[in-house]
């Protein structure tokens, strides 16, 4: 619990000291003096309870119809206040939803723990999607529905105890064995105990929700995940005839959540045993225990009904913790899962690099030293000295398998299994992956991914000049809105496609992993023939197990010696032999 309470002043203080949530405390404070509002008026209905019972006792028309105008009068200022108070909270919702929103957005993309928490075997993230979205929503919903809560809470409390202890300044008479017993303001005695025990039974029936619906979440956003996987890759399902095997991995993952649904809703069961029964007595109680006043004369009808209003409103107060535990369950199960979350990123951004990277004066871009490994510790490739020189072309060529994409994520700065020393020279590098992305936008924002579109006619050309000058193209151009499903790439356009976002860039360093796999001979010529041609001072680095032709002269570094049994390469490279080689 101290842990929980800690973490939720930790992601409270992210929310406040984010842009723009500082006025979220200066609504908190409004809020809390429209709460106040609402104890006024809530003494207000205290004494509205006894002049108009004793007027009804009198049997005084006159001043029971007026009491009816006050009650009027209360209700539309206790609703206006109500109204006024849930648009600040939900501004300030607003507000703190989005600095804590941006602060994990900026942590999740900071030194690529996207990728790294994805990747990572041993870490125990899962769907941080959720958590982002769902998570950060509930957190400042509950956070600025229960704290303010509870503030106004402990002030109504003391409010509602002077105002009881007030009212009943009369004694409770007790004879027990001939002995008669005087307890003096039993209804301020009586309160507390009441609540507390049942406090104390809301908490020992229900404290295991909080596991339960850890889990819930942990299923639920498992299914959507699944689902969403389904949409992704609809194409290869329905071609291979995926349908049944989707439908066992989704049933699958829908059982988990009924079994795990089956023991939530046995425990909110036995929860509610005890909750509903107090939920629906905890407003007829009082006035069933400042009867015995009425009876000895202590009070009228309007007094025994005024007794009864603030015996109610001080034991609906301090039930507090009753009404909202389901609520304070979910707050401290997604603060924990928050807090988690923010831990394994901020790890990441700590994490000191594998390679010790340099600048390098000459504008060469020099490899040494360096040992790329998979994720058990297995050496994949070593290279003791690789220098490629400014506007020279490599093609690496190796069998599948042996690290060549490896060796290009750790090249990158990615692959965190590696280790040795990089001089990086100055200008803008891409990495170009082996599997084409298509981001979410219009074509155009595509084609410059992940800088924003310029010039519309230089984006034009370059869809033409890669071969993506059908009219459907030309026509999404102009659309600012993001490609649907109804428009579809091949496998080779979207390698042309990529083609032309490396066009669109002019680095000077380029690193293609596998980039015209998908398209003929003919085809890779041409592209690669435009990429040196509008690139000519590019240094290029391409894998490929085929020659690259159309890039004109370059140096081959060959892996497939390393399957012959020799250890190191004319060109510094060099690696395990086949039996120690896994699939990157």
């Amino acid at each position: 619990m101290k842990i929980t309470l800690k973490r939720i002043g930790q992601l409270a203080a992210i929310c406040i000291k984010s842009p723009g949530g500082k006025v979220g405390i200066l609504y908190c404070c409004i809020i809390l003096g429209l709460n106040l509002l609402e104890i006024y008026l809530s003494m207000k209905m205290i004494m509205w309870n006894k002049d108009f019972y004793s007027a009804l006792e009198k049997y005084d028309a006159s001043g029971a119809l007026l009491q009816i105008g006050v009650f009027g009068i209360i209700t539309a200022v206790n609703a206006f206040q109500y109204l006024v108070a849930t648009y600040l909270r939900q501004l300030v919702q607003i507000r703190w939803r989005t600095g804590l929103t941006n602060s994990f957005l900026g942590n999740w993309f900071s030194g690529k723990a996207f990728w790294h928490l994805n990747t990572d075997e041993s870490s125990s993230l899962d769907n941080p999607d959720q958590r982002i979205s769902e998570d950060c929503r509930i957190f400042v919903d509950r956070l600025t529905g229960k704290a303010l809560d509870l503030i106004s809470a402990i002030i109504s409390l003391s409010t509602y105890v002077f105002i009881l202890w007030k009212l009943s300044a009369f004694p409770l008479e007790i004879t027990l064995f001939g002995t008669t017993y005087y307890i003096e303001h039993y209804l301020i005695i009586v309160a507390p105990i009441y609540v507390l025990i049942s406090s104390a039974m809301t908490h020992w029936m229900g404290f295991p929700l909080m596991r339960l619906n850890v889990i819930q979440q942990h299923r639920e956003a498992d299914m959507r995940f699944a689902l969403a996987r389904l949409r992704e890759f609809k194409e290869a399902v329905a071609l291979e005839n995926g349908e049944k095997a989707e439908r066992r991995i989704i049933d699958n993952r829908y059982g988990r959540i009924l079994e795990n649904w089956r023991h939530r809703i046995n425990r909110e069961f036995i929860l509610g045993l005890f909750t509903r029964p107090y939920y629906m007595t905890v407003l007829r109680i009082p006035p069933f225990l400042a009867f015995p006043a009425y009876l000895a004369g202590h009070v009228a009808l309007g007094g025994l009904m005024q007794l009864g209003s603030a015996f109610m409103r001080l034991v609906t107060t301090m039930s507090w913790f009753i009404f909202s535990y389901r609520e304070l369950v979910e707050l401290g199960a997604t603060t924990n899962r928050l807090a988690n979350f923010k831990q394994q990123m901020d790890e990441i951004a700590t994490r000191p690099s594998p390679i010790e990277k340099t600048e390098a004066e000459d504008g060469s871009y020099r490899i040494q030293d360096m040992t790329v490994s998979d994720p058990s510790g297995k050496a994949l490739l070593h290279i003791d000295n690789l220098t490629i020189a400014p506007g020279e072309t490599i093609w690496i060529d190796g069998p599948s398998g042996i690290g060549k994409s490896t060796l290009l994520k750790a090249l990158s700065g990615i692959w965190p299994y590696c280790n040795g020393k990089l001089a990086v020279p100055q200008g803008k590098i891409v990495f170009s992956p082996q599997k084409a992305y298509l981001p979410l936008g219009s074509l155009a924002e595509c084609v410059s991914y992940p800088e924003q579109p310029g010039d519309m006619a230089t984006i034009h050309d370059l869809l033409q000049l890669v071969g993506l000058d059908e009219s459907r193209h030309q026509e999404q151009l102009k659309k600012a809105t993001d490609i649907g499903d109804d428009y579809r790439l091949s496998g080779g356009e979207l390698q042309r496609l990529q083609i032309a976002r490396i066009l669109y860039a002019k680095p000077d360093w380029i690193f293609l992993d596998e980039g015209t796999s998908s398209l003929d001979i003919e085809a890779e010529k041409k592209l690669y023939n435009l990429i040196r041609t509008h690139l000519p001072q590019s240094s290029i680095i391409v894998i490929a197990h085929r020659e690259p032709k159309g890039l004109g002269t370059y140096r081959h570094i060959d892996l497939w010696q390393n399957r012959s049994g020799n250890a190191t390469l004319s060109e510094g490279l060099s690696a395990p032999d086949a039996s120690g080689l896994v699939p990157a």
